[in-house]
């Protein structure tokens, strides 16, 4: 295979930036299904071993269906470090893509088909704002000792600065048990980006009521002294997709559907975690319907490409949508188009490597320590 040529690319806070972004070019553009699907195979079995593709849940069909693993993000950058190929193309978001890169060897190269898919929640934790937002926290409570976690959906930058100030990583899964090691070697947490998976993290842990929401977009109206009382401070930011989902519409389901389960993610709203049957990860969602009864019916509330593999994979089980035609898919998993996973591909074909994600080595270094202590739970 001839030697790659990879595009030139630097890291500036906590967005890639690049000199020159790459569009899809224009004979891509207007494949059918039929045509890019075949390429796309011959891309693979040109490729061979070479390359391992990833496909997120909340990806469309047409890219899950090439995909030689389907899962939530961290599952999914592991499973690409053990297949050890040379190239893991991603069907995620960019803080998935630089996950992959952190986890697997300095030997492999990730590449995301879109440099546009871009996570709006890992967004609203900017690197500025969180470091002025802790020299804030910590002159609000100069006795505490304030241990930072973020969220696996965030940006390597940020999983840096929370190993940086002995912190973690945490996921909607284990967010629970980070929290109390945080608060066993601490005084405070600071929970960014995503303040519904903390309040549902501090109401497990019976806590609701010593939690403060920190804006980051207006921090000099906070008040320093809930801080200064708060054994956890959520940062303002959200899931679009998941903070759509209302109680109304968990009411709705159960007029319509009085046998139905809802099984939520703890993404979204307090209340309509209260109101769910069952709350848990992507995972947990998955395995719920799995091991549901035929004939039951069961309401998702999370991202609706992955409400339609369910219902395509578990055909036995009636899988609705939780509030109906007015579910959102998430606009950053939108912009990984079939296209440019066919472009991309074909690339690597003719030895040129497309969209490369590549973190800092210093960065990598702290993220993996944020990685590995939450491992080590």
């Amino acid at each position: 295979m001839p030697k790659m040529e990879t595009a030139n690319l630097e890291t500036e806070l906590s967005l890639f930036k690049y000199d020159n972004l790459e569009q899809l070019p224009s004979e891509y553009r207007g494949l059918s299904e039929e045509e890019r699907t075949e390429r796309i195979e011959r891309a693979l079995d040109e490729l061979g071993d070479d390359v391992v593709v990833l496909g997120h849940n909340y990806q469309r069909r047409e890219i899950v269906e090439h995909a030689d693993f389907v899962g939530d993000s961290y599952q999914l950058s592991v499973q690409a470090a053990e297949a050890d190929a040379k190239y893991v193309v991603f069907g995620g978001v960019t803080f998935m893509a630089e996950s992959a890169d952190i986890i697997t060897d300095d030997d492999q190269t990730v590449i995301l088909p879109s440099m546009e898919a871009s996570c709006p929640m890992a967004g609203m934790a900017e690197a500025l704002q969180v470091d002025a937002a802790w020299e804030r926290i910590e002159a609000a409570a100069p006795d505490d000792d304030i241990v930072p976690i973020t969220y696996m959906n965030s940006y390597a930058d940020l999983k840096a600065f929370c190993a940086e100030q002995g912190g973690a990583v945490c996921t909607s899964s284990n967010a629970h048990r980070v929290f109390e090691w945080a608060l066993e070697r601490g005084d405070k947490v600071l929970f960014l980006p995503d303040k519904h998976l903390g309040e549902n993290t501090a109401h497990r842990l019976g806590l609701e009521d010593e939690t403060v929401l920190w804006n980051p977009w207006d921090p000099e109206e906070q008040d320093s002294e809930s801080v200064a009382d708060a054994k956890i401070v959520l940062w303002d930011g959200y899931c679009q997709v998941h903070e759509r989902f209302d109680v109304g519409h968990v009411e709705r389901v159960r007029e319509g559907h009085p046998d139905a389960n809802v099984v939520v993610h703890p993404e979204c709203r307090r209340e309509v975690v209260e109101a769910a049957d069952v709350v848990g990860s992507t995972a947990t969602i998955c395995e719920s319907i799995a091991e549901a009864d035929p004939g039951e019916t069961w309401a998702v509330g999370t991202e609706i490409h992955l409400v339609e593999h369910l219902e395509r994979w578990h055909p036995e089980v009636n899988v609705l949508p939780l509030c109906g035609d007015a579910c959102m898919d998430c606009n950053a998993m939108r912009q990984i188009d079939p296209n440019y996973l066919t472009w991309v591909l074909e690339e690597l074909v003719s030895g040129r490597e497309r969209n490369v994600i590549e973190v800092a080595p210093e960065e990598k270094d702290l993220a993996m320590l944020a990685l590995d202590r939450m491992l080590d739970l």
